[in-house]
């Protein structure tokens, strides 16, 4: 079965969106390291180093203390302030401001060149990867804030440059869009990534057809699809079965953990489409 990293970490509310995972650490250390012909002895280079070691440190105390000591030798360090901005214990307000500054140190570090020229592979050059996961943290926070179309603006920009997805925003813009009633944007997300066979495509897809066309063969038919590719989520959609208090870790394609992670952040958009969630029960 294939399984994926849950976007909304395990140790957070089934009802909140939560930061991205920490990166593979030891991979992109070593990638990082030969992967440009060598070692290198910039400032980045040896606060980055320390991202490394933090991420795999095991408290949080630790990390903590080496992402503010990687911002000691140079606040261009995108990754410093997505560790800070998770683990700092700040509130929300706060978590938002620092993500910003690991927004604009990103685009510092990069350059305008590297926005015009890298675009529709950007997670393939390991400079962006610390960029990338702040501002898609950053996204993450507006949206746990409310502000819903600030975050949908990041996600689609961060798409634009790595069309590839590597970090699975699709799914989260997909619900965002649900949310907001932005039905034509949806669609086009929706053909932009046909081929994806996940419990938030099907359902969402299930759900824009009767948003648009009410109880009618095609979305009948579509739900259907939705129910084949993962048959847990209607339970929790219509309540017969509670969301756990925290958000699984991992899901696989069809499983239960889908359709907690799904149902999660679907939910409110399935309660406000008139008459969906009936529809949902009869079928």
């Amino acid at each position: 079965m294939t399984k994926r990293k849950s976007t909304d970490r395990g140790k957070k509310k089934a009802t909140v969106a939560a930061p991205s995972p920490p990166p593979p650490a030891a991979m992109e250390g070593v990638l990082a390291l030969f992967g440009g012909g060598g070692p290198r002895d910039t400032p980045l280079d040896r606060a980055q180093e320390l991202m490394y070691q933090a991420w795999e440190a095991p408290s949080v105390a630790r990390r903590v203390a080496l992402a503010r000591q990687a911002l000691e030798v140079t606040f261009d360090c995108a990754d410093a302030y997505v560790l800070l901005a998770e683990y700092g214990g700040g509130g929300l307000a706060e978590s938002i401001a620092l993500l910003r500054e690991g927004v604009a140190a990103g685009e510092r570090t990069l350059g305008k060149d590297a926005f015009e020229d890298d675009v529709g592979h950007f997670w393939g050059l390991l400079e962006t990867r610390p960029y990338m996961r702040a501002r898609a943290d950053l996204a993450r926070r507006l949206g746990e804030a409310g502000q819903h179309e600030e975050a949908v603006a990041h996600y689609r920009d961060l798409l634009r440059l790595n069309p590839r997805d590597n970090q699975g925003l699709r799914y989260e813009l997909a619900t965002c869009l649900l949310a907001l009633g932005r039905d034509e944007d949806l669609a086009e997300v929706l053909e932009q990534y046909h081929d994806d066979y996940s419990a938030t495509w099907a359902y969402s897809a299930a759900l824009l057809a009767f948003r648009r066309g009410g109880d009618d063969e095609d979305a009948r038919q579509l739900l259907v699809q939705a129910k084949a590719v993962n048959p847990h989520v209607a339970a929790y959609l219509l309540g017969k079965k509670k969301l756990p208090r925290w958000l699984p870790d991992y899901i696989g394609m069809g499983d239960e953990n889908e359709a907690i992670v799904y149902a999660s952040s679907a939910a409110f958009a399935w309660k406000q489409a008139a008459g969906a969630l009936d529809w949902l029960r009869r079928s």
